[in-house]
């Protein structure tokens, strides 16, 4: 099959969005030395960060705080201005914060499903954007960010961080200098335990929202739907029509770094996935079982043209198991090459443990922080300026979401089952039996008993954004809304 190159993918889409007429609105143009005035939408959780960053920052102004809940939305801007000695503007809806004129930039930090939607509104109020990963709930929400952001003459970052890092660029410009031989698979691992949600989340009741909470803007864009405590503040990352699972979640970081690492690459020619959620609950339900419905465990395989791109979640880490033993925690990226491996920033030949130093190249990125890079790109008005654009956001959150298709439009098989990806990559197989392993350890899920989910594979056409032949999957590229919260066509 044919590729379609970074560049070329990059100048469709900028066609695209010059061919949507108009040019909208425009923030006030800033010099190098007058102040940039923000507002953070979403402030509890990683909004504080945001908040931090950007006052902490000389020349920016944290102006605005905008969130659905009345009690955090006032609590913080108390604690703000202790803090600060200055006060913020507070607003519940997003729509009455983006008339404030005197706002240069938004930053996002919302659950998943109200992303887009802010960053585009937030274009088309001439508002530049950093929008916290992943950028989208689906792949068209992704492509209308993108699109916004052309069309309005935006910039917009991304909340891939290790954009920012020289370390994994220049583990990216090692593998791109070929010296190593052709890189055969970019492994991507989000394994994360600990208290939010990778476990058991138990099941919550049916109950009327807090009297805080505005929870018809919290639903946003999402359908109509009852409230229980488990979809705020945190777990609704673990339900399909808010959050995008742990692949999502965490996996976007190292999803966009694995991604990055394959020369070229924009979206994957084939992807199919597979795991369960498997949980430590009985609660007076069946074993193995909670309210969520994302997997905690899950293998997703993309192919790159011959490059394949392995991704592994597995959520039962981080936590004395039934077996005694607590698995480690294991975020991070490994790159497979045809000389050998890059593990912690060290190449390993093949059949050797003694690792050799990569060599010191020079890579050029913006200045700063992630924060700071958006801020330096703010003043420049260069979408080059920016370590992660909203296009490289787009397309790594589309992989996230192109893994969970496939996982969606699956079937229970029986554990034993071992479908022949398995056998593409030895590390592919490895990864499968650590979370088959883990998973009878810490829980008792022995998956030789049992079943999980195999998903379809699928053929995908990157330049189209498209499934090859196959409607259904089509259809889970986007969503229903609900009004007025509807991601537009147009932007």
């Amino acid at each position: 099959m044919s590729r379609i190159t970074r560049r070329q993918f990059v100048k469709g889409s900028m066609a695209a969005g010059l061919g949507m007429a108009m040019v909208g609105p425009l923030s006030r143009v800033r010099g190098a030395n007058d102040e940039i005035r923000v507002g953070v939408v979403g402030i509890n959780g990683r909004g504080g960060s945001h908040i931090s960053a950007f006052e902490e920052m000389e020349g920016v102004r944290v102006a605005a705080f905008c969130d659905v809940d009345h009690k955090v939305l006032d609590s913080k801007a108390a604690g703000f201005e202790k803090k600060y000695a200055h006060k913020v503007e507070t607003y519940v809806d997003i729509r009455k914060m983006l008339e404030n004129k005197d706002l240069d930039a938004i930053a996002i930090a919302t659950p998943n499903h109200w992303h887009s939607l802010q960053t585009i509104w937030a274009c088309q109020a001439g508002k530049d954007v950093y929008v916290e990963k992943p950028c989208s709930h689906n792949v068209f929400e992704g492509r209308k960010c993108l699109e916004a952001a052309r069309k309005y003459n935006r910039i917009v970052q991304h909340g891939t961080q290790s954009r920012s890092s020289k370390g994994w660029a220049r583990q990216v410009a090692a593998i791109a200098g070929g010296q190593y031989g052709k890189l055969l698979v970019s492994k991507g691992a989000a394994s994360k335990g600990s208290a939010t949600g990778r476990w058991s989340i138990g099941f919550k009741p049916i109950q009327d929202p807090p009297t805080n909470l505005d929870y018809n803007l919290w639903l946003g864009p999402a359908v109509e739907q009852s409230y229980h405590d488990n979809l705020a503040p945190y777990n609704w990352h673990w339900f399909w029509m808010f959050g995008n699972g742990e692949i999502g979640n965490q996996g976007v970081h190292q999803m966009d770094i694995a991604r990055w690492a394959i020369p070229g690459a924009t979206l994957p020619d084939s992807v199919i996935s597979m795991g369960g959620r498997w949980v430590n609950s009985t609660e007076g339900h069946p074993p193995f079982t909670d309210q969520a419905e994302t997997p905690n465990c899950q293998l997703t395989i993309m192919d790159f043209g011959g490059t394949l791109l392995v991704f592994e979640v597995l959520g039962l880490v981080d936590r004395i198991g039934l077996d005694g033993k607590k698995y480690p925690n294991n975020v991070g990226n490994e790159f497979y090459l045809e000389a050998g491996l890059i593990r912690g920033g060290k190449f390993y030949p093949k059949d050797s443990d003694k690792a050799e130093e990569l060599p010191n190249l020079d890579v050029k990125m913006g200045p700063g922080d992630h924060f700071e890079n958006f801020i330096h790109a703010m003043r420049s008005r260069k979408t080059d300026d920016l370590n992660a654009d909203i296009l490289e956001g787009h397309l790594s959150s589309a992989c996230c979401h192109l893994g969970n298709i496939s996982y969606r439009l699956g079937q229970q098989v029986a554990g034993n089952a071992k479908p022949d990806v398995l056998g593409r990559h030895e590390e592919i197989a490895r990864s499968w039996d650590r979370i088959a392993e883990t998973a009878k350890g810490a829980i008792g899920f022995d998956l030789t008993q049992n079943t999980y989910q195999l998903g379809a594979m699928l053929t995908f056409a990157p330049k189209a954004e498209k499934f090859v032949g196959n409607p259904k999957a089509d259809e889970l590229l986007t969503r229903p809304y609900r009004a007025p919260f509807v991601v537009p066509k147009d932007v």
